[in-house]
C-alpha cells in the first residue's frame, strides 16, 4: 500500500522533468549549523539529491546524500566542519535519479552494483556568518 501526501491538484512529473522549485540556506545563531530548504516538482519516481556546501576558498565544509525523497519539501539541518568558518559560503544541491549500468563491472562482478548519476537539476545559493 502508497500512503502519498502531496498535492493532489498537482501532476507529478516524469524524473526528466523534476526540477528545483526552491532551495534556501538559513544560518544559525551558532554559526555551527545550517538550515536547509529544497523544495521539487511532484515526482513519478522518488528522486536523489546531494547538497554540498562550500568556503570561499571552493572547500566543502558539510554535505549531504538524500535517497529517495518521499516528500517534494525536505527541511534538513546540516554542520558545518573546520575550525574557522570564515567568508561567503555556497550551498549547492543536485536532484538525480540512479541509473543502473548495462554493461557488468569488475565492481558488479565481486557482488557490489555501481549506478550512474542522470542529474535532473540543480540549484545553488550563497549565504553568510553574521
Amino acid at each position: 500500500m502508497d500512503i502519498h501526501f502531496s498535492d493532489t491538484s498537482e501532476i507529478p512529473l516524469p524524473p526528466q522533468e523534476v526540477r528545483v522549485r526552491q532551495f534556501d540556506a538559513s544560518p544559525w545563531q551558532d554559526k555551527r549549523r545550517v538550515q536547509i530548504y529544497l523544495e521539487v516538482t511532484p515526482f513519478q519516481k522518488r528522486p536523489n539529491g546531494e547538497i554540498i556546501v562550500t568556503n570561499a576558498m571552493g572547500e566543502e565544509v558539510a554535505n549531504i546524500s538524500i535517497i529517495e525523497m518521499i516528500d517534494p519539501k525536505i527541511e534538513l539541518t546540516v554542520h558545518l566542519r573546520g575550525a574557522e568558518l570564515v567568508g561567503p559560503f555556497t550551498a549547492s544541491a543536485w536532484i538525480y535519479y540512479s541509473e543502473k549500468p548495462v554493461q557488468p563491472t569488475d565492481a558488479q562482478e565481486s557482488g557490489a552494483e555501481a549506478s550512474k548519476k542522470l542529474i535532473v537539476d540543480h540549484a545553488s545559493t550563497s549565504f553568510t556568518l553574521d
